[in-house]
């Protein structure tokens, strides 16, 4: 586990890691999504995704805790940040930014092409923050999510 400066004043910087997720974090990681998302994720998937070829699946942990995590396939040239999430109390300090961050050199050092993800069109704050990282708006998916709700895909060209 790679250790990072810290952002929280109550925490000291050794307690808070990113690393690589594992079956271990599962009941963790689901909980923080179904805190997280109105549709989430079933527990299924994440399992499949841990043990699928061609991931790049992080989570941040302070101590023991998982406090955020990400989940992210690649293919060739192409990576897809399929999930994100922050604990509520720990979000705006940093850390999607570091997750993100990660993904984004892993990217680089594999030849990955491009990054690409999907947002909520009425999520005009998570838009702001994959544009203040370079994405844009390559286009619009009618209906993507489950109510309906259209998603804004966000790509960026990092090889």
């Amino acid at each position: 586990m790679r250790k990072r400066r810290c952002v929280f004043a109550s925490v000291r910087s050794e307690e808070l890691g990113i690393s690589e997720a594992r079956v271990s974090d599962v009941d963790q990681i689901v909980a923080l999504e179904r805190a997280c998302f109105p549709s989430p994720w079933r527990r299924e998937f994440f399992e499949s995704e841990l043990r699928a070829e061609g991931r790049f699946n992080r989570v941040i942990r302070v101590g023991r805790h998982v406090i955020a995590y990400s989940f992210a396939m690649y293919f060739l040239d192409e990576m897809h940040i399929n999930k994100i999430a922050v604990e509520k109390l720990h979000r705006r300090r940093g850390l999607a930014r570091m997750l993100m961050e990660e993904a984004i050199v892993f990217a680089r050092a594999h030849d990955i092409r491009t990054v690409a993800l999907e947002v909520r069109a009425s999520n005009e704050p998570a838009q702001a923050f994959y544009r203040s990282l370079g994405f844009d708006e390559t286009y619009r998916r009618s209906r993507y999510y489950p109510d309906g709700e259209t998603a804004v895909v966000m790509t960026i060209v990092v090889g």
